[in-house]
């Protein structure tokens, strides 16, 4: 099949698309957007988390005909040309990146979080990061990069 889907706000199309593979396998190779990472692929460690209209999901377990029409935003698509997103720069000046493997899809999470609740408590941005696992970090550093934003001079202003 062909799949048409919009990703990071441009029409992208993928051909000789199988609709049972997973949309995760679509974005990284098919459309060459690697980074959204492929860990379990059981939809248990969070490394490949997107917006699919809107809505953060493991991209492992959804189908790529599933993705027909509809709109995924992806970490890349955080980011405004070279410059980063608030998120995704204070995972960086917090040194919560070690690996990198987890990054992304804590990145989403942490993005998502953020503008539904833009100043979280511990507890709130524990619970929205719960479906990410880090083996390096031992999550502290993970956790200053939210706060750091949340507290960040521009408030909500500061994720889009």
């Amino acid at each position: 099949m062909r799949l048409n889907v919009e990703i990071n706000g441009e029409q992208r199309q993928a051909d000789d698309v199988w609709e049972g593979e997973s949309l995760l396998y679509v974005l990284r190779e098919r459309l060459g957007l690697p980074g959204s990472k492929n860990a379990c692929e059981q939809g248990e460690c969070g490394s490949c988390t997107v917006y699919l209209d809107s809505v953060p999901v493991c991209a492992c377990l959804v189908a790529a005909g599933q993705a027909e029409g509809r709109a995924v935003r992806t970490v890349e698509g955080l980011a405004d040309g070279d410059t980063l997103d608030p998120v995704q720069q204070s995972f960086v000046d917090a040194g919560a990146v070690q690996c990198g493997f987890c990054t992304p899809g804590l990145v989403v999470a942490a993005h998502d979080l953020l503008n539904r609740v833009p100043d979280p408590s511990d507890e709130e941005i524990r619970e929205a990061l719960a479906g990410n696992l880090c083996r390096c970090t031992g999550y502290e550093k993970i956790l200053d990069a939210v706060r750091a934003v949340a507290k960040g001079p521009l408030g909500k202003d500061t994720v889009a």
